[in-house]
């Protein structure tokens, strides 16, 4: 699927991190270090004095994830968790409330139950699918002092999604903030501000970067008032992000939408496969047309995403399958170019001891599927 501008995710990708046109000078550019800057006489007139308030390095990566964001303001941070935090704290002041999503990252949870309401913020858990229940909108307009709303969708590890759309107005209806955790689908997949909501958070250490050797994290907006509190929370919490990561990520940009589309194409057809297989219990993608999130997402997503939820019958069998197949390894984060599975229940997520988030790498598919259908062969499931 082609953006609005045109060209597709792979021309967007290497479109977004080429320099400009300049004879003699390099068509992307190189690290630049943390290095100090020269100062001039004309004090104040330097674009850059120290690199935690701003450098060159950002600025190059920021403008490539507003161009894939569709953002006009991107603020680049350490990490996915950091965009978060960074966000909310920029937002929310003693006698406000957040509305989290009681399914998402548990990170997020923890960091308002722990961090937030002992500033005196109000902490509200929400399910995805209940963000988009009719009863939402009244029990936001219930709520104390300026309201932030984060959604995330596809959920992580359920991959239930909300109709942004209809979640935006519902927020904006009562003078509410919504902000969208993007990381699951990437912009490549999903562009939260094009659907109404007022901030983007992600992690870029997942499928942006995508070779899984930096922790990366960024917050997008249009919204010139809500960008310059977060780019000065950022200095002033000082969670910024390194100038080499800050150069990896730049140039892992120029491919994602080559390692994207494997990404997703692999987790098709491995949802497909699995949809039947007598060793998995259930089978959760939204780009199944038997998925309950398949309409709304078929109507907000331009692409799937790489990540699909099975249900193994126990732990057991989730260590018997990981240890029979030569391609999957064991292992949390994902987005990168190898396939990985994670239990979920071993980090406390509320799901069977056999639910298993698979992040599909960019092996070729059909060498994936082989594997896979190999490694599970000696599996018997509980239906």
């Amino acid at each position: 699927m082609t953006s609005a501008d045109g060209y597709g995710d792979s021309t967007r990708c290497v479109s977004s991190v080429g320099s400009a046109h300049s004879p003699g000078q390099p068509m992307q550019l190189g690290p630049v270090f943390a290095a100090p800057y020269q100062l001039s006489e004309d004090e104040g007139s330097e674009s850059d004095t120290y690199a935690r308030a701003s450098n060159p390095g950002w600025r190059g990566l920021e403008a490539a994830l507003g161009i894939l964001e569709g953002a006009d303001h991107v603020v680049v941070t350490g990490s996915g968790m950091s965009a978060v935090t960074v966000t909310l704290r920029s937002l929310l002041q003693a006698g406000d409330t957040v509305v989290v999503p009681s399914d998402g990252y548990y990170q997020v949870r923890r960091y308002a139950e722990e961090a937030l309401a002992l500033l005196g913020i109000g902490v509200r858990e929400v399910s995805t699918t209940g963000m988009g229940d009719a009863s939402f909108a009244e029990l936001l307009s219930g709520l104390p002092g300026r309201v932030v709303v984060v959604a995330e969708t596809p959920s992580n590890p359920m991959l239930d999604v909300v109709d942004l759309r209809a979640l935006a107005v519902v927020c904006h209806r009562v003078g509410a903030i919504l902000v969208v955790d993007n990381t699951t689908p990437t912009p490549l997949g999903q562009r939260p501000l094009e659907l109404g909501a007022d901030v983007v958070v992600a992690s870029g250490t997942k499928a942006l970067s995508g070779h899984s050797d930096l922790l990366m994290g960024y917050i997008a907006t249009s919204d010139a008032d809500i960008a310059a509190k977060v780019e000065r929370e950022r200095l002033l919490s000082g969670t910024v992000l390194g100038p080499f990561e800050t150069w990896l990520a730049h140039r892992s940009l120029g491919t994602a939408g080559l390692r994207f589309g494997r990404h997703c194409d692999n987790a098709q057809a491995l949802a497909d496969m699995l949809s039947g297989h007598p060793a998995v219990m259930s089978v959760r993608y939204p780009g199944l047309h038997t998925d309950p999130s398949y309409v709304v997402a078929s109507e907000q997503m331009h692409r799937f995403g790489g990540l699909v939820s099975i249900e193994l019958e126990s732990a057991a069998a989730f260590h018997s399958f990981v240890s029979a197949s030569e391609l999957v390894t064991s292992a949390t984060s994902f987005g990168g170019i190898h396939t990985t599975a994670d239990r979920r229940a071993r980090w406390g997520d509320q799901v069977s001891e056999g639910f298993v988030r698979i992040s599909c790498g960019i092996e070729d598919t059909e060498d994936l599927l082989t594997d896979i259908q190999r490694a599970l062969g000696g599996l018997t499931s509980g239906r």
